[in-house]
């Protein structure tokens, strides 16, 4: 018998890009954008219904001028080697050029068991091939390597971005060439803009699953999948498998409108896999999408399919509580 599992969409609201690590310690710590896009917030609760309540506590707020002074985007908690890291993305201007921002990814580091505490150093910049578009950095570490996967724009492609993997010398640090995995193809990729980001990644059934998010910020926004073998070459763009579909979309009749930016988590008794994303419960949308704050922080039960792949399923309608035991 395993826990049950319950929590209440969305668990946070006006939280965009959501992370949530469940850590060694029983706590999951949850970080996202801010509707501010001024500062980072990270918070910490013994489970997901409890982040709502949880004191938030500022690790970093952006300068006043030049590099990551606007646009604070997308930060993502992880503990590695001993040490707290953020992953994060900051641009000098909140102008655009030829609909493009000027995000570049950065890294903080944190050496107090509790992240909540002590003091968050900058590590800089993460530095990748070109000097262009770059966002939704999130690392993970397979078979003793650690990998970075992230968003970036090609000068010689065209579209928003691309996703990109190599492996890192350290949490802030590239070592060899980076690889393109995905770049927006299918239909549902293109609405708005031709766009790949937002990356997690999981390892479950002998394979490694990497959900990403497509289109524009509005309720074309969209999550695909791309899957490689555990044992594959993850530097080989052909051990990458991209899903024709997507496989979490609006659902109008839950009322939920472009989920997407995902994370994993699992439950406390760590038997149960659990989606993290954001969404809006309305179409319609006056202005940007992009500064409409209403992109909530939800949660949703991952299933298994037999074959091993992952079910998604729709988007569960707010106001429900979730409980469910596996």
């Amino acid at each position: 018998m395993t826990d049950s599992i319950t929590f209440t969409n969305p668990i946070l609201e006006q939280r965009a890009d959501p992370w949530v690590y469940r850590h060694t310690d029983g706590y999951y710590y949850f970080s996202a954008s801010v509707p501010a896009f001024d500062r980072i917030e990270i918070r910490r609760a013994e489970t997901l219904e409890e982040l709502r309540d949880a004191e938030p506590v500022t690790a970093w707020t952006k300068r006043d001028t030049g590099p990551m002074s606007a646009n604070i985007w997308a930060p993502e908690i992880h503990f590695i080697d001993g040490k707290w890291y953020i992953h994060y993305a900051a641009a000098h201007t909140s102008e655009t050029n030829e609909g493009l921002f000027d995000h570049r990814m950065y890294v903080l580091e944190n050496d107090s068991a509790n992240p909540l505490e002590g003091e968050w150093v900058e590590k800089g910049q993460i530095h990748t091939r070109w000097e262009s578009f770059a966002l939704d950095a999130t690392t993970f570490e397979h078979k003793g390597i650690r990998y970075l996967v992230w968003a970036q724009k090609d000068p010689d492609i065209v579209g928003n971005s691309n996703l990109y993997i190599a492996e890192m010398e350290n949490p802030w640090t590239l070592r060899g060439e980076q690889v393109m995995i995905s770049t927006p193809e299918y239909d549902w990729e293109i609405i708005g803009f031709k766009v790949n980001e937002g990356a997690a990644v999981m390892h479950r059934n002998g394979r490694l699953f990497i959900g990403y998010s497509a289109s524009a910020t509005d309720y074309n926004y969209c999550m695909g999948l791309l899957t490689a073998d555990e044992n594959a070459d993850l530097l080989d763009p052909a051990s990458w498998v991209k899903s024709p579909e997507p496989v979490f979309q609006t659902c109008e009749a839950n009322g939920q409108y472009g989920p997407g930016h995902n994370s994993f988590t699992v439950s406390p008794d760590g038997k149960t896999d659990i989606l993290i994303y954001h969404a809006r419960n309305y179409k319609d949308i006056e202005g940007d999408p992009l500064y409409d704050p209403n992109r909530h922080a939800r949660a949703q039960v991952i299933h298994w399919r037999e074959d091993g792949t992952p079910d998604f399923g729709v988007p569960v309608p707010d106001g429900s509580a979730v409980a469910e035991a596996k």
